[in-house]
This record gives C-alpha cells, sequence and structure tokens, in this order.
C-alpha cells in the first residue's frame, strides 16, 4: 500500500483510476456533504444500530425503531445529491456498488448501479412480502402520530434514517394494509443477509476488472471505513485477483492493506476531480460488426 498526498489530487491515484475499467464502492462518508451522519467517520460517536433478530423479536422493537425512524426519514428524505454523488454518476463506471440506503446516487442519476443494503424509501411487509413505498407509510405514521414530529424536533439524527430517542412507547405503528403482517424498511440490517444476486452481481463486475477489451481495471473505495464485511469482500476479490485498489477516506479502514493506494482526502472534493480527468479520455473504439459468411 502507498499512502499518498494530503491534498484530494494526488497524481498517482487519479491517474490509476483516470482510464481503463472501473468499478466505484462508496460508503456513508459521501452522504456527509448532503447532511446524512457517518457511523465510523473521524469524531462519529459510537452506535449500536438495530439488528433484524430484534426487529423480529416483537411489537416492542419495531414500535422503538418506526418511532425513531419516523423522524429521521422526515429529515433524510430532504437531502440532496452533493458534488461527490454527480461526479460518481459521471465516471462512466462499469458498475457502482453502494453500501449506503439514503438513495443519494439514484437521485444523481447514477447508471449500473447496485444499492447493496437496499433503499430505505422502500417498505416491505414480512409476512406477505408487498414492497411499498416509504412516503405511503410516512403519510400514515403521521396520520397515526399527530405532533408526534413537533414534540421531538430537536433530537439528534443518526445515519441510518433514525434519530436518538428513548421515548418511543406511545407510537403508534400501522401493520400492512393486505394482511396486517409487519412492515420494515426494505434495508439489510446488521444480522441479515446481503441477497445472493446483489453479491453476485458484485463480484462478476469485480473479477471482469482482471483484465477483458478495454484492458485491466480498478476498484475505488470512495467514503467507506470498509468495517463490514458486505464491502470488505470486494475489496479482497480483487486483492485475490491482483486487481489495483484505490481507497479514498480520511481515517484508516480495514481495506489500507490490501489497497494499492490509500487517499487522506475528502471524497467531496477528490472524486470531482477524478471525473473531471476521466471526461478528458479519449472516446473507446467502438467493437467492429461480426461479418455475415
Amino acid at each position: 500500500m502507498t499512502v499518498v498526498g494530503q491534498g484530494p489530487r494526488t497524481r498517482a491515484a487519479l491517474d490509476l483510476c483516470a482510464s481503463g475499467p472501473l468499478v466505484v464502492l462508496t460508503g456513508a462518508g459521501l452522504s456527509t456533504d448532503s447532511g446524512i451522519p457517518d457511523y465510523r467517520g473521524p469524531g462519529a460517536p459510537a452506535r449500536m444500530p438495530m439488528t433484524y433478530q430484534e426487529f423480529v423479536s416483537g411489537p416492542d422493537a419495531r414500535q422503538r425503531y418506526w418511532a425513531r425512524s419516523h423522524l429521521g426519514w422526515s429529515r433524510m428524505r430532504r437531502a440532496e445529491p452533493n458534488p461527490g454523488h454527480r461526479a460518481v454518476a459521471a465516471l462512466g463506471a462499469d458498475l457502482v456498488i453502494t453500501q449506503n440506503v439514503d438513495g443519494l446516487h439514484e437521485a444523481a442519476g447514477t447508471p449500473r448501479l447496485v444499492a447493496l443494503h437496499g433503499r430505505i424509501a422502500d417498505v416491505v411487509c414480512l409476512a406477505c412480502r408487498r414492497t411499498t413505498p416509504r412516503g405511503t407509510l410516512q403519510l400514515r405514521l403521521e396520520e397515526a402520530n399527530p405532533g408526534w414530529a413537533a414534540r421531538h424536533a430537536a433530537v439528534a439524527a443518526r445515519p441510518d434514517g433514525d434519530v436518538d430517542l428513548d421515548d418511543t412507547a406511545d407510537f403508534v405503528v400501522p401493520d400492512c394494509v393486505d394482511c396486517a403482517g409487519p412492515l420494515k424498511p426494505d434495508v439489510v440490517f446488521f444480522g441479515e443477509n446481503v441477497p445472493k444476486p446483489r453479491v453476485e452481481r458484485c463480484y462478476a463486475a469485480v473479477e471482469a476488472l482482471a483484465g477483458g477489451p478495454d484492458g485491466a481495471g480498478t476498484l475505488l473505495v470512495a467514503g467507506s471505513s470498509l468495517t463490514v464485511m458486505s464491502g470488505l469482500r470486494f475489496v479482497r476479490r480483487a486483492a485475490q485477483r491482483g486487481i489495483p485498489v484505490v481507497v479514498v477516506n480520511r481515517g484508516p479502514t480495514r481495506g489500507d492493506d490490501l489497497a494499492t493506494y490509500k487517499v487522506e482526502a475528502g471524497v467531496g472534493e477528490w472524486l470531482p476531480a477524478l471525473a473531471g480527468v476521466r471526461d478528458r479520455r479519449p472516446a473507446p473504439r467502438p467493437t467492429p460488426a461480426p461479418t455475415a459468411s
């Protein structure tokens, strides 16, 4: 690993990512400039998110989750993509893998995107598996809990769409309108597995970086501490295949020892610099059409 530079425009890492195939893996650090706090960045307080096992343990746990999430979602849904999100959308990456559930990559128009942990803007019934928009549930929560948001407007937000709040005993949680089953945000909780097709698609994109008609490529990690295995496994796979890895993050990550370059920089500055460099690449040669025999 080479740790490079104090500024965001580190030439060695930029040059490595500037041409050829590219897969981008993003984390919570990309969304901090949009007002969404991260879990493990410098100065972030220790947090223990609700696990899947706790969520399904009974109505009390779900009441606590939805009371907090009702407040957090009302703030998160107003977040806008920042220059880092827009830069990722402009990179022309073969695939963007995000560990974030905030939907900001989608809002920025990112093509070829895998939301590894799902989207907080969707809700799924654990009984009938029907998926509905979170905005619809938000209206039902507001009707069932008038004045709740105003009474708790001062509580601090957390990165996964909820808030720091213990006073949840009188919060009313609606059930599924179709089968009266319990509702859950359509995201992967701690203790829950990422759906296998998503993982396989990401592995395939990473392994394709080892070489192809456009040459070998690079895996770029942007704004992630790689603390959880769901993201780290792609860095490990790249390293096993000899694929260059660039990690751009303020502070240490679990992938630093596997990185070709570790860049100590803010992704909100570094990614637009990279987008500008890749935007000046020569257009790829078109693939000749097969001739008829």
